[in-house]
């Protein structure tokens, strides 16, 4: 069985399935549509957002369903409303400054994942995927940052529809393999219990035949 560094299995492992989905289907839509232009960009990405964050509170609420810590789920999920809104309810101001928020957002979040992945646990495939994603995501606040800097508005689309691709592939691969973990887990407790009740099963046996020999 894979040794993780928490108490349970983090979150529900559709969460992430689903959370997986989303960003593929928005990642298609950033860089498959042919509509290109800067505000159409922002608003499929605050549309996005506000869709990772209802997915966030959700988690939130299963994580305090299982006692397992709900802060951060929290905090994402807050931080996830709020720089949507800001997006959408902006849309007509200069791009540049939502470009910059979302440099930020993205760069701050890739940081947030690579932090993750080698505090929160230490079996070898979550730690790949959470830090992969989030030096995919930091290099990606990059350069939509610069994109920002040099008005190159079609870098920005391109570099935010791979970057949403990444995550999505990341988290779907994150959920199936949460999914192993918990069966694994759930197995060698069985195991574990089943081994224990022989146990004491033997030792009760062999305390019986101790006490008809001392009579």
């Amino acid at each position: 069985m894979a040794h993780i560094n928490r108490k349970y299995i983090d979150s529900h492992w559709m969460l992430f399935i689903a959370r997986g989905l989303i960003a593929l289907a928005f990642g298609a839509v950033s860089l498959f549509n042919m509509k290109r232009d800067v505000p159409y960009m922002i608003t499929v990405v605050g549309i996005f957002l506000l869709t990772f964050s209802i997915v966030e509170f959700v988690n939130a609420l299963y994580r305090a369903r299982q006692k397992t810590g709900w802060a951060i789920s929290v905090s994402l999920a807050i931080i996830d409303a709020v720089v949507a809104l800001a997006l959408l309810f902006t849309i007509t101001q200069d791009s540049t400054w939502h470009l910059y928020i979302i440099s930020i957002y993205t760069f701050l979040r890739g940081f947030f994942e690579i932090i993750a992945g080698f505090r929160a646990t230490v079996d070898p495939t979550d730690r790949f995927t959470w830090v992969f994603s989030g030096m995919f995501g930091a290099i990606s606040g990059v350069t939509i940052f610069s994109s920002a800097v040099l008005n190159q508005n079609d870098y920005f689309v391109r570099f935010f529809g791979v970057y949403l691709l990444i995550i999505g592939t990341c988290s779907l691969f994150y959920g199936v393999h949460n999914r192993a973990q918990k069966i694994e887990d759930r197995v060698a407790r069985r195991e574990s219990a089943a081994k224990a009740a022989k146990t004491r099963k033997h030792n009760g046996r062999a305390g019986k035949k101790i006490v008809k020999r001392s009579k």
